[in-house]
């Protein structure tokens, strides 16, 4: 007997079922967990922000905004393959074929160990060259180059951390993961100030006593969080052994995770393009940016985290063969994503000094962020739906269409635009235009290929595919 067939019509004793049920309860009960984790994560980059900025000067500062697009290019490929988990799992469970739940998370373990190693080597030799190539001010690049090398350290445990959590959302379970990333964020919080300025006879180490903090904190949640997953004997417990090996499952995951890893990247390499525009009118726009990226990060939290759980639900009830409940997640996510966004808008184009201040106390510094907060606020709830619209997307699998998505928007709009106008008005403010232009066009694109329906396409091979009824919304279901 199979393992799709033995396990037909049972329910799995763990997780969350979301192919039943109200669909906008699942969305806010899925979200709310994931919410939390990433409010709490924003709140710890806000504090952080507010000690190196207030505390190690505007260099400082613009040294996190020059690193962090370089280290979120390593840690978005990371971020790409554990999707490609995520949406294994999430359809596997749909489908209620347990085997092949296991089978996935053992593989990509094995996968994402090697695949982190491999990045911290490349990114630890390159460092250097990169930062140069970004027209890092001398006066920023030391302190950037140390910073970075340090955090890099901390890209297995990272990228572990994002694995674990991906295979547990894919099951329903949002909630788990809470505690551990609590736990070490808030250790994280607590280690940053003393390793910053050597409180309780611990080494001064600046800036670096950040990475640090990461680091220490990121390795006590992760093994915390494996301990339990064993403990309970939960099918998504992360095992690091060759003898489960299965090469049609890696290259699935690779299949499926490599545009989304591509796509991550492209945004980070983006983001690399535009802060080395923003540095070349110097280092107190590269603060600025710095500061104001800290507003982006709270007006995008809602709608990335519902388009996190819009892929899992999509996920599920694709596994399932409900796909006439899809366009149903579509508009709550929408309804529920644009509505939250639409506040951080408001916020930032009605107060945009108020929040500054809370980072920085440079006049300068906060005019500039003033500015790019007033232009680029102004598009945020696009943007919101896009991700929600690319949540369908990337549910479904169709990963290579949402790098599509992004290399439209940042490639052909947002880098190009942004150098030609920052040069037409030489002002950075050409910059921050290119990116609320940006943000109304990746949402036009991911809607339209939405609405083609090429996303019913499968990507997973299964034992029992849907029915062609199911694919297109005509089984009786439930309601």
């Amino acid at each position: 007997m199979s393992a799709q067939s033995s396990h037909a019509g049972q329910r799995p004793v763990v997780g969350r079922d979301l192919t039943t049920g109200s669909i906008p309860r699942h969305l806010i009960a899925f979200s709310l967990p994931m919410l939390a984790g990433t409010a709490l994560q924003t709140a710890y980059s806000f504090i952080n922000a507010i000690w190196v900025g207030r505390f190690l000067g505007k260099q400082s500062l613009a040294a996190i905004a020059v690193s962090f697009p370089v280290v979120f290019v390593l840690i978005a490929i990371g971020a790409g393959m554990t999707l490609a988990t995520n949406i294994q799992v999430s359809q596997h469970y749909g489908a209620r074929d347990m085997a092949s739940v296991r089978r996935v998370v053992n593989n990509s373990t094995i996968l994402i160990a090697i695949f982190s190693l491999v990045l911290v080597v490349v990114g630890e030799f390159f460092t250097p060259a990169i930062l140069r190539a970004m027209d890092t001010p001398p006066t920023v690049y030391p302190l950037a180059c140390d910073y970075m090398r340090i955090f890099l350290l901390s890209l297995p445990l990272g990228f572990g951390l994002f694995l674990t959590r991906s295979m547990l959302q894919g099951i329903g379970d949002s909630t788990t993961p809470l505690y551990f990333q609590s736990a070490a964020v808030v250790l994280t919080a607590l280690l940053d100030p003393v390793l910053m300025f050597g409180w309780l006879g611990a080494p001064k180490l600046g800036l670096n006593g950040t990475a640090w903090a990461t680091l220490i904190a990121q390795a006590f949640g992760l093994t915390a969080l494996v301990a339990t997953l064993r403990a309970r004997r939960s099918p998504v417990a992360p095992r690091l052994g060759f003898r489960d090996f299965d090469a049609a499952t890696q290259w699935t995951t690779i299949r499926i995770g490599l545009p989304s890893a591509v796509q991550q990247s492209l945004v980070s390499v983006g983001m690399v393009f535009v802060i080395g525009m923003v540095n070349g009118f110097g280092e107190d726009a590269s603060a600025a940016f710095g500061a104001a990226s800290r507003v982006d990060q709270l007006a995008f939290m809602p709608a990335m985290t519902i388009g996190m759980a819009v892929a899992t639900l999509a996920g599920q009830n694709i596994g399932a063969g409900h796909y006439h409940r899809i366009r149903e997640i579509l508009l709550w996510g929408c309804v529920l994503g644009g509505s939250l966004t639409l506040a951080g808008s408001v916020l930032a184009i009605t107060i945009p000094r108020f929040l500054l201040r809370i980072f920085t106390t440079d006049p300068v510094v906060i005019e500039m962020g003033a500015t790019y907060l007033r232009i680029v606020g102004m598009g945020y709830v696009f943007f919101s739906i896009m991700f929600v619209s690319n949540g369908i997307i990337n549910g479904a699998g169709h990963t290579l269409v949402t790098t599509a998505v992004t290399l439209i928007t940042l490639w052909v709009v947002r880098v190009p635009v942004a150098y030609a106008l920052s040069r037409h008005l030489h002002r950075v403010d050409g910059v921050w235009w290119a990116m609320a232009v940006s943000f109304i066009v990746a949402m036009a694109t991911s809607l339209t290929y939405y609405s083609t329906g090429r996303w019913r396409r499968p990507v997973l091979r299964r034992r029992i595919p849907p029915t062609p009824a199911a694919m297109f919304g005509e089984e009786s279901g439930e309601a």
